[in-house]
């Protein structure tokens, strides 16, 4: 039996077989970019890790083409071939010059592991291998590529992990890369060019003194080492069940003539309130539930959709777990929206300003108390990031940035309304999570 589980383990093993650099098409010359207000706070965050996989064959020729269209679309995305600099002041920037390494390619094969297993996987203990820069703080920038791809020769396929450095970019242009680099892989001459002007955004020159700890990668990766045991979990919300927790915290509307609770509000509650109830907290604890929010058409003047770089901010409510439990769940879902419709132009400025005068950078336990924090969005098109091969099978996140709370949302892959929720939490109260009938929406 120990030998058939060596042998098992053996075959799942990744093998990296190649490293590469891919650079622009074309000379760009050198360019210098400042990071601004919105950027800053994620230094020491770690990078922020995808996977994607696919299934097929003729991986050589796949990675022949990647790599053939990731030189292309590094002409207008430029940025990501460059590193992190620092000015004269000690304002951070994005530094790009043609002889910089570029994008870092890895090529790596796992001919044991199939695409259905790493569908099936609802953890992401098979998924951290297939994905570069585990435990890497984005300050690394400063000496590494700001974004390393792995693609793994699988048995049936294709898994393509990317580690995208989280100072220089958010959710939303991640995506609108990536939906680009496919784009340009399946013969499209022209994409939507990412608006490169942060300092539009934002303009306050920010002079931040920070340092890589000593030996940064044995670092804790933001939970290895710390207090409890943490599990990931992905639970997947077909359409019928998102409808009906919509409806659910919809049919009794508060009577203050507020606006129908979105699908997000609703989803956002559902969870806040099933992992409070998870964690056995008292009644006089407090809960903080935390959204990422994007900030490009609430910032005064609004920014493009296209904007490149970090345009979220995070937004906090709290209340006590006795209050969140005892009530319906309108009660948490208008504190949610309550929280979202205050955070216009006004309040984003407030925060920038705070921040500018006395700098902090985040820490995972700056979420909050007994938080659930909500990153990702499902109204990213990430099932239609296709490079000529088809869809893909599954998107997940890596291991990087999670803590006790964290959730990721994404589109779901049957589609429509159909969410994909991935959660972190301590091990013992997500059992209770993947018991809780209600939750799962399977009363």
């Amino acid at each position: 039996m120990a030998a058939e589980a060596g042998k098992k383990e053996e075959m799942t093993k990744v093998k990296i077989t190649s490293k590469s650099h891919v650079k622009p098409g074309k000379i760009v010359g050198r360019k210098e970019c400042q990071l601004v207000t919105f950027d800053l706070p994620y230094l020491a965050f770690y990078y922020n890790q995808k996977l994607l996989f696919y299934k097929g064959g003729e991986f050589e020729d796949k990675v022949e083409k990647l790599k053939d269209g990731l030189s292309e679309v590094l002409e207008e995305f430029y940025q990501l071939g460059g590193k992190l600099g620092k000015d004269e002041e000690g304002v951070f920037r994005v530094d790009y010059d043609d002889d910089m390494d570029g994008v870092e390619v890895l090529e790596a094969i796992a001919e044991g592991l199939s695409v259905d297993e790493l569908a099936a996987d609802e953890g992401t203990s098979s998924l951290k291998d297939l994905i570069p820069y585990n435990g890497v703080l984005n300050l690394e920038g400063l000496h590494r590529p700001l974004l390393s791809v792995q693609l793994t020769k699988l048995k049936d396929g294709l898994a393509m992990g990317c580690a995208f450095n989280h100072a220089i970019l958010d959710g939303t242009s991640t995506w609108h890369f990536m939906s680009s680099w496919a784009q340009i892989c399946s013969g499209s001459n022209s994409i939507v060019p990412p608006f490169l002007e942060r300092t539009k955004a934002r303009n306050t020159r920010v002079k931040l003194d920070l340092s890589l700890p000593p030996n940064p990668v044995a670092s804790c990766n933001g939970y290895a080492n710390q207090g409890p045991q943490l599990r990931e979990k992905l639970f997947r919300f077909s359409e019928a069940a998102i409808d009906k927790i919509k409806s659910k915290v919809n049919s009794n509307p508060p009577s203050n003539g507020s606006k129908p609770f979105s699908t997000f509000q609703s989803l956002a509650v559902h969870i806040w309130q099933h992992v409070t109830q998870a964690r056995d907290l008292k009644p006089e604890d407090y809960t903080v539930f935390t959204v990422f929010a994007d900030c490009r058409k609430r910032v005064d003047p609004p920014m493009p959709e296209s904007y490149f770089g970090n345009l979220i901010q995070a937004i906090f409510t709290v209340t006590a777990a006795g209050l969140l439990l005892a009530n319906p769940p309108e009660f948490g879902a208008s504190m949610v929206q309550k929280v979202i419709e205050a955070h216009n132009a006004e309040a984003i400025d407030e925060r920038n300003k705070e921040w500018e005068a006395a700098p902090k950078i985040f820490q995972f336990k700056d979420a909050g108390v007994n938080c659930v924090a909500v990153g990702s969005s499902p109204r990213f098109k990430v099932y239609d990031v296709d490079f000529g091969w088809g869809k893909p099978e599954g998107v997940r996140s890596g291991s990087n940035n999670r803590f006790d709370g964290m959730v990721y949302l994404y589109q779901g892959k049957s589609g429509g309304r159909s969410i994909d929720v991935e959660i972190t939490l301590e091990a013992g109260a997500l059992e209770k999570l993947e018991k809780d009938k209600e939750f799962l929406m399977e009363v």
